[in-house]
């Protein structure tokens, strides 16, 4: 199966001395797949998310996305990959307030030089799919945690990314939103979507995720595809659900 991610002897070091924040480590993640990360704070959950997502670049080893090697690019080649491959979804939602929720789901398609009617289509599709086509003329500041986060997911969604990023998205909702957007994750990963989600909250993990890796002071301490009967029935259970 096709590697939508794959990190080659990655690691990162914030100052020339001292421990890396993040391995050395060695990871892949196949298409289709959808990996928690967990660990404790200061594990290298963060650092991991943002090497994968280009925010950062690692200090040895090589970062591949959807077969590219991102971690060679400029920062301008890399925002337009990230636009296109990428798509982000964050602990506090990062919407627009002062754009409608139609415009902040177009903005990344018109961004990545779609035309408005065709990234107007888009972002209908998205909403349907979500279910906040009602709040589609709304500002986000009017919405409830958990539709702004479904917002968030359309936006992230748009471009129709090999690779959907989401960092603690339930970090900031109540039980009820969390559940929600838990379903929603869950839903994406059936429908094919490749997903990697970091997160302090097992159950979350363990809801939505057919692998998890747990790192401890940026290294791999456990990775569920590997634990034997319990990683085979978590891997039989992946296909099933594909």
């Amino acid at each position: 199966m096709p590697q939508v991610i794959e990190l080659e002897g990655v690691a990162k070091r914030y100052g020339s001395v001292g421990t890396p924040a993040l391995g050395p480590l060695t990871l892949s993640v196949a298409k289709g797949e959808a990996l928690a990360v967990t660990g404790p704070s200061g594990s290298g959950k963060s650092t991991l998310l943002n090497l994968v997502a280009g925010l950062d670049k690692p200090t040895d080893g090589a970062v591949l996305v959807d077969g590219r090697r991102i971690d060679q690019l400029s920062e301008h080649a890399l925002a337009r990959f990230r636009r296109a491959h990428v798509g982000m979804v964050f602990q506090f939602f990062n919407l627009l307030d002062d754009l409608t929720v139609t415009d902040n789901i177009q903005l990344p398609a018109q961004l990545s030089g779609a035309g408005r009617r065709k990234a107007s289509a888009r972002a209908s599709e998205l909403m349907q799919m979500l279910g906040i086509h009602k709040h589609a003329r709304a500002y986000p500041g009017r919405l409830s945690g958990g539709e702004r986060q479904r917002v968030a997911v359309a936006r992230a969604l748009v471009n129709r990314p090999a690779l959907l990023l989401a960092d603690e998205p339930t970090g900031a909702l109540d039980t009820a939103s969390g559940h929600d957007v838990r379903d929603l994750l869950l839903d994406l990963h059936r429908g094919g979507q490749t997903i990697v989600l970091v997160t302090h909250d097992l159950a979350l993990a363990k809801a939505c995720a057919s692998r998890t890796v747990h790192l401890v002071d940026g290294h791999v301490a456990l990775d569920s595809s590997g634990q034997g009967a319990q990683g085979a029935q978590g891997a039989q259970a992946a296909q099933a659900v594909r």
